[in-house]
């Protein structure tokens, strides 16, 4: 897949990027976005949550970026290298044709252990081609002033926080607290630019042709022998590991952790305020992953996940609400204080930006059933649980069948107050059932006398008090008549039969108020206010979900189509943000892990179900 913009010789003329004009490279800890132009335009160093160096994303002005393409100009195209992340953007002119390589060693493919490196190796493929970069990296999300210091081929911007490396093969120019080189190549010369932070015992190093030979091979050498690992055969295959190799590329690999998106604030709306940080793992969000990444084969993920819960996702954790968190950050920290940054002025004027993330505090009971649920596949399909982790798992449980009739945020995080939602009860009758089968298949001590009457009190409870009469539907919340997106999961979690009478009826009713050409709305927020202005756009993992749905109901022909529609909302590299706007433009934070692990399951499921 490719895309193709129209780049203007001057960088100046550059304002926003669409969300979806981008690509995404990383190194396992942190990621890059490369707009379609060639522009890095967010990096965050040296990890997913530390604060920004290029984010032109946000603020066109003051964000920082890395600017690197055609000096004049080009029509651009953009492509993964096959089966790998390595990205690159080709640039096409009256007068040659040109490349660019992006891309981040993964480490313990690199030299040194430690050194973590962007590279952006530059080619002219035919004829004749100008090129212009400009590296101006804003440290601190463009709150730390810093200094260069240049000598020859190499410039080192140092600031408080965190000090950068640049070396280049072509000549380097200040350009203030900045550098900008302008250089021309022939057909078959190259250039190479390589970022690497450095300080204590790393110090700048060059970046020799030869040398980003060896790192473009050995890179994408990693992603292809990772996706070997791939059991999948199925129809859509190219979009299938694709998302398999965008959910890698959100994984922490230090911890095991899965950033829900890497980016923050990216509105769901542009001028509105639903605009919010998603570079840390929810529970929720990586359960689900370990689902997907198990159904491909990829147990080693699954693996790494088992291992941060035993750290970092213990009975003892989490606030008097209940022993989890909803969400951790990627080393397992659990105070993850948001806040505004005033003086960024937000993507295309979208304001707050917003660090940190408070829904961390919320009560939502649904990762129980999420998290033990993701347990139960790991103990299922890759290896048996330990006795330890069983004990966590049963504190859990116990914890559930006390509480599970609270009040929560739920799972849309709502900030309007707590409400007795039906996929959080949904989700705590996933939490004990899955346990309860986990303790039965091994023989694992448990109460489960005590355990199977709460799982069939909170049956009959969802059954009776979240179904309306009227609308002969399942409800968002007890007592209401509000549709959810969210009740999609009942099927699916083998909660009710995927051709129950009521079930179906509830599909046809979201079917005819909340679906819009495949699209899926989470639910109306003029009928359920949610504490937020403004309107949003229909959720992408709600679609794949309603794909899912069509298919165990047997509408293949629905669920088919349903399933190619959405493929056509992706990106040209098959990337998806979190929302789809009502003219099919992609908003939200980029990428969005939650859609990329639907898009997997639907596949999966859709492809088996057409045999």
């Amino acid at each position: 897949m490719d895309g193709t913009t129209d780049r203007p010789g001057d960088g100046s003329a550059r304002r926003y990027m669409p969300i979806a004009d981008h690509g995404l490279i990383g190194d396992l800890r942190s990621v890059a976005l490369v707009a379609t132009d060639g522009t890095i335009d967010w990096y965050c160093a040296p990890r997913f949550d530390a604060p920004s160096v290029f984010a032109a994303l946000l603020d066109a002005g003051r964000g920082g970026c890395f600017e690197l393409g055609a000096a004049v100009p080009a029509r651009t195209k953009q492509f993964y290298f096959p089966d790998t992340n390595v990205l690159i953007t080709r640039y096409f002119t009256e007068d040659g044709v040109g490349e660019v390589q992006d891309f981040m060693p993964v480490s313990g493919e690199s030299v040194e252990e430690g050194r973590h490196r962007l590279i952006r190796r530059v080619l002219c493929v035919r004829g004749s081609l100008p090129f212009r970069a400009r590296v101006a990296p804003r440290f601190g999300y463009a709150a730390l002033p810093h200094t260069l210091r240049l000598a020859g081929d190499v410039a080192v911007f140092e600031s408080d926080a965190l000090d950068l490396a640049l070396t280049a093969t072509v000549p380097l120019d200040p350009d203030g607290q900045d550098v900008r080189s302008e250089f021309k190549l022939a057909e078959g010369e190259t250039a190479v630019f390589a970022l690497d932070q450095v300080g204590g015992a790393l110090t700048p190093r060059g970046c020799a042709h030869e040398e980003a030979e060896q790192e473009f091979s050995a890179t994408v050498r990693y992603w292809r022998n990772w996706l070997a690992a791939s059991r999948y055969r199925g129809r859509w295959r190219e979009m299938v590991h694709r998302s398999a190799l965008t959910l890698k590329l959100l994984t922490y690999a230090p911890t095991g952790a899965i950033v829900a998106a890497p980016t923050t604030s990216l509105p769901e709306e542009v001028g509105g305020e639903r605009n919010w940080d998603y570079r840390y793992m929810w529970v929720r969000d990586a359960a689900f992953c370990v689902y997907a990444m198990l159904r491909l084969g990829f147990t080693e993920e699954a693996e790494a996940f088992m291992a941060f819960v035993s750290r970092h996702i213990s009975p003892g954790d989490g606030k008097p609400s209940g022993p989890l968190q909803i969400m951790y950050g990627i080393d397992g920290r659990t105070d993850l204080p948001e806040r505004t940054l005033d003086h960024l002025e937000g993507h295309r004027g979208s304001s707050p930006v917003r660090v940190g993330n408070a829904a961390a505090d919320q009560l939502q009971l649904d990762v129980y059933g999420a998290l033990i649920d993701s347990i139960y596949l790991y103990d299922k399909w890759a290896e048996p649980i330990s006795s330890e982790q069983w004990d966590h798992v049963t504190a859990l449980v116990d914890w559930v069948c006390e509480n599970w009739d609270q009040p929560d945020e739920g799972i849309w995080e709502t900030r309007g107050g707590r409400k007795n939602f039906l996929y959080s009860r949904l989700m705590c009758w996933v939490a004990i059932e899955r346990a309860v089968r986990m303790a039965r298949r091994r023989g694992l001590p448990a109460d489960l006398p005590h355990w199977t009457a709460c799982r069939d009190t909170i049956y009959r409870r969802v059954m009776t008090d979240c179904w309306s009469e009227e609308l002969r539907a399942f409800v968002q919340h007890e007592g209401g008549e509000v549709l959810d997106a969210a009740l999609l999961m009942m099927p699916m979690s083998k909660f009710i039969a995927p051709k129950d009478p009521k079930w179906l009826s509830t599909l046809d009713c979201l079917t005819r108020e909340l679906v819009s050409d495949s699209l899926v709305y989470r639910y109306d927020p003029q009928v359920s206010p949610d504490g937020l202005h403004r309107a949003e756009g229909t959720f992408s993992i709600c679609s794949f979900w309603y794909v899912e749905a069509l298919t165990r109901a047997g509408r293949l022909d629905e669920a088919r189509l349903a399933f190619e529609k959405m493929l056509t909302y992706g990106n040209h590299l098959g990337l998806y943000a979190e929302e789809i706007g009502h003219t099919g433009h992609q908003q939200g934070n980029f990428p969005q892990a939650f859609t990329h692990l639907s898009l997997i399951s639907a596949a999966y499921n859709l492809d088996r179900a057409l045999g």
